[in-house]
């Protein structure tokens, strides 16, 4: 194990003796947030290149890359690690319990503040249907039966090169459970899955160096093709969803986290880096993997990072499920259409299933927000052009309140499963251990 950074006067521990600041990843990454949005502000012509686009577009396909390896590699090796078949159902039940209560939270929070705060009064919008067709088709075709059918793969090599987080996760699991029934004889295959598992976080390590070059890129785009000017009069609903999605963090997983034992704020600032290459790239991702061994060295063990994880991804989404409810009042407000006490509980039911049955689909949040107008009330599906033109910007929140909270959920559920090594946790975010040391990385099984 690496020798503890130094402690600073201020409680931080000094990066002088390893490395310079401008050699630190998340340096790199806001520094190259903060020129891609000058760029894009004061060069729209040349943010909106081609090739500018390919920056972001190229980093995020880069970690796409590896993220069916990496979920395949944790979950086999996870499971296999344990030797009770049963924990693994007790670990992915008390998962889904979590999800599910959390995602009520955001969606309730939603709701509240979208109804004390109606800004959407008096905006007497004109929506475009046109705008946002292909999404509302998108939404039709979203179906319950049609979501379970498709976790199972066609073929198990069709899900690991498509990325399907949710058909990768199902053959990992089931390779797992055989290779624990092998016992001694499923031993020499788990260490070489083991041994893949390090090989592609390598991977990752070496992409990760690219990170502030496809932030830049994302940013400048994003900016220099919606620009200021893309704001209007919806800059009010941009900040009351940044507002409700930090006052969700804040107050509800600040709760969550208090009650396992540590600060809510100090486990933000250890996951930073993952959270600027979220805001850079607009996708959480794009941090996926990172977070996951992140975790696994913050003293969580290593099958409920890589149960809890992959499975949050689609069922633990609490910055769309704020994102649909807050969106839908404000579209009803904006087109002058009162919705009922019935039909805001109607949202909260069918938001709870919408926001699954899109997971993994592009403009996810959006599609969701079709689905729900269109079974609360379908006089709201045009509205949706209301927002369309801002949602890019909101994106932004949902993706990084969604890792935020599936981050806060592992380790909750690693603390209930009594598989948290709470030493390691308080030296981690206390910044006692050099966070770049990975040789701590917790392996409980």
């Amino acid at each position: 194990m690496a020798a503890a950074t130094e402690i600073g006067t201020q409680g931080v521990p000094s990066q002088t003796g390893n490395k310079p600041w401008y050699s630190v990843l998340y340096v790199q990454v806001l520094i190259a947030i903060v020129i891609g949005v000058v760029v894009g502000w004061l060069f729209p012509n040349l943010a909106t290149n081609e090739w500018i686009k390919a920056l972001g577009d190229g980093f995020i396909k880069l970690i796409k890359m590896v993220i069916a390896p990496i979920i395949f590699c944790t979950v086999v090796s996870g499971i296999a690690h344990i030797q009770s078949a049963s924990k693994v159902g007790r670990v992915g039940v008390k998962a889904l319990v979590y999800f599910e209560v959390v995602s009520t939270f955001a969606l309730v929070l939603g709701l509240i503040v979208g109804n004390l705060i109606p800004i959407g009064h008096g905006l007497a919008a004109k929506p475009d249907a046109a705008a946002v067709a292909n999404y509302v088709k998108q939404a039709e075709a979203q179906k319950s039966v049609d979501f379970v059918l498709n976790i199972i793969p066609d073929s198990v090599v069709g899900a690991l090169a498509r990325g399907d987080i949710l058909q990768v996760l199902l053959f990992a699991i089931l390779l797992g459970f055989a290779l624990m029934a092998l016992g001694e004889r499923g031993h020499r295959l788990r260490d070489v899955i083991d041994d893949a598992a390090h090989a592609v976080f390598g991977v990752i390590a070496i992409v990760m160096k690219a990170a502030p070059i496809g932030a830049f890129g994302a940013m400048a785009y994003t900016i220099g093709k919606f620009g200021p000017a893309a704001l209007g009069n919806l800059i009010g609903l941009i900040l009351l969803f940044y507002v409700t999605a930090g006052l969700f963090v804040v107050v509800v997983l600040g709760l969550i986290a208090r009650f396992v034992g540590f600060s809510i704020f100090k486990f933000i600032a250890y996951i930073k880096d993952e959270l600027l290459i979220v805001l850079g790239t607009s996708s959480s991702e794009s941090a996926l993997p990172q977070l996951m061994e992140k975790l696994e060295r913050l003293g969580c063990s290593k099958p409920v990072v890589g149960l809890v994880v992959p499975t949050g991804y689609s069922f633990n989404l609490d910055g769309t499920n704020i994102y649909m409810t807050l969106a839908t009042l404000f579209i009803s407000q904006a087109l002058g259409v009162d919705l009922s006490f019935g039909q805001q509980v109607t949202i909260l039911i069918v938001a709870m299933l919408t926001s699954k049955g899109a997971s993994g689909v592009t403009g996810a949040g959006f599609i969701t927000l079709a689905a729900t107008l269109s079974v609360v009330n379908p006089a709201l599906v045009p509205g949706m052009a209301i927002v369309f033109s801002i949602d890019k910007f909101m994106s932004e929140v949902r993706a990084l309140t969604n890792i935020t909270g599936n981050g806060i959920a592992t380790v909750f559920v690693s603390w209930w499963e009594g598989e948290l090594d709470h030493d390691l946790l308080q030296r981690r975010l206390n910044q006692e251990i050099d966070p770049s040391d990975v040789e701590t990385a917790v392996t409980t099984g």
